[in-house]
């Protein structure tokens, strides 16, 4: 994930915003970040990233294996699951993937 991307669906918090939070308030604990906008008390999924993102401190240190699209479809398969609700205002989830061909039930004849 680059600095631009949101990290924080709900309140539309990016990467650099947290990252800028971290370097200039200097949180003492993962918790604080919820200052930084509200970050982390919507729906709850990216309360993982920042924990890990305060743990590393600095963007240099990141290496996010997940792109921007599929951190916004992992999301929405959490909130589709009933693991959390996002805030009122939250950006919307986007549309579900239609079933590919292979996952479709074949007919025997």
């Amino acid at each position: 994930m680059e600095l631009d991307d949101t990290i924080c669906y709900c309140f539309h918090i990016s990467k650099r915003k947290i990252f800028n939070h971290i370097r200039v308030h200097k949180p003492r604990v993962p918790s604080q970040l919820s200052d930084c906008g509200g970050a982390g008390t919507g729906c709850g999924w990216c309360v993982p990233f920042l924990k890990r993102y305060f743990a590393e401190g600095q963007p240099g240190a990141t290496t996010d294996a997940l792109s921007a699209s599929d951190y916004e479809q992992q999301r929405a398969g959490y909130i589709r699951a009933g693991k959390g609700r996002p805030a009122a205002g939250a950006k919307p989830l986007p549309p579900e993937s239609p079933p590919s061909s292979s996952d479709a039930p074949t007919k025997e004849i």
